[in-house]
């Protein structure tokens, strides 16, 4: 048996679709854009793909942005400033602060100087606290964990009852994903929440009937380790290198470097022979996150000119 591979790809296109819908009809009301301010401290690599990705899909919607570049050694009292000011800029519908952050500055701190009507990443108090309320949808929530729910979706399961394992329990993934399987008073799954504590963790893990791992630890999880017929949601993102067959790391010869590759916290190979569904790394739950943001940002910008807005619905079936 071989799972069915959850396309995150594809996922990420039909909600592209949706939101190019809306873009139209808001531009047609309002004449109006929303503007994204995207900030980014120092020179961290992966920090710069992720933005370069971010701007290929707003320069596709058509949606203005603003890359806000600070210096590496830039004070926190600054950064503040800097966000206080896009706080007040009427021209700015969404502001995102990439992570990570230099050693001298607090990012929780700095994440709540944000003005949650300005939160597309939802990772404010005022928005991550919405989430505990059942059958309440809010308008923004973290991108990740919201990709995760729409991968779920995905496979059409009926999540009612089902032993769910999350292993990690960060504010961006572990905890929200949690909140959101939680949401329905009578339709949720029933949630174990695994971590860095956790004693036996495939004690846990081979109970899962949906098994989601976001840890950022490449082969964490191997086919030993899961249920027959379980639904596997791997997030983390993992570059690892290549090695031939005599365990050599493999050289590219255009760079002298090492050849590498992106993998997840799964073992594909091995999990992917037992479970009913499975996320590939690339092509899944990372292939959702940037466009739902976009989702979060005109959701804040409907809210700002009055318009409805229609909240996440975690138990909701995608058609």
């Amino acid at each position: 048996m071989s799972a069915q591979i959850i396309d995150g790809v594809l996922i990420a296109q039909k909600i592209k679709e949706e939101l190019k819908c809306q873009i139209e009809s808001l531009k047609k009301k309002t004449e109006k854009m929303p503007k994204v301010a995207s900030i980014i401290v120092g020179e961290n690599p992966a920090t710069k793909v992720y933005i370069k990705n971010q701007c290929k899909i707003f320069d596709e919607l058509k949606i203005p942005y603003e890359i806000v570049e600070l210096k590496n050694d830039v004070s926190e009292s600054e950064l503040v400033k800097k966000i206080e000011g896009l706080n007040v800029d009427g021209d700015i519908s969404g502001i995102m602060l990439n992570l990570p952050l230099p050693p001298q500055i607090n990012s929780r701190k700095i994440q709540n100087k944000i003005l949650p009507a300005k939160d597309i990443e939802g990772v404010t108090v005022e928005n991550l606290g919405k989430l505990v309320y059942s059958e309440i949808n809010p308008i923004v929530a973290p991108c990740t964990a919201l990709s995760v729910i729409e991968c779920l979706k995905e496979t059409k399961v009926d999540l009612k009852g089902r032993e769910t394992v999350i292993v990690g329990h960060s504010e961006i993934v572990g905890k929200p994903v949690l909140l959101m399987l939680l949401s329905s008073l009578t339709n949720s799954v029933t949630p174990t929440v695994c971590h860095i504590a956790t004693n036996n963790l495939s004690g846990h893990t081979k109970k899962a009937d949906i098994l989601i791992v976001a840890v950022g630890k490449a082969g964490l999880i191997n086919g030993e380790m899961v249920k027959d017929d379980s639904i596997i949601i791997d997030v983390g993102i993992n570059r690892i290198k290549i090695f031939d067959d005599n365990g050599t790391a493999i050289i590219d010869d255009k760079t002298g470097k090492p050849k590498t590759k992106l993998v997840g916290d799964v073992d594909y190979d091995s999990v992917s022979q037992k479970a009913s569904f499975i996320t590939p790394v690339p092509g899944g739950v990372g292939s959702v996150t940037t466009i739902l943001l976009i989702k979060n940002l005109l959701n804040l910008f409907k809210l700002h000119i009055g318009e409805e807005v229609e909240g996440y619905k975690f138990y909701e079936s995608r058609s």
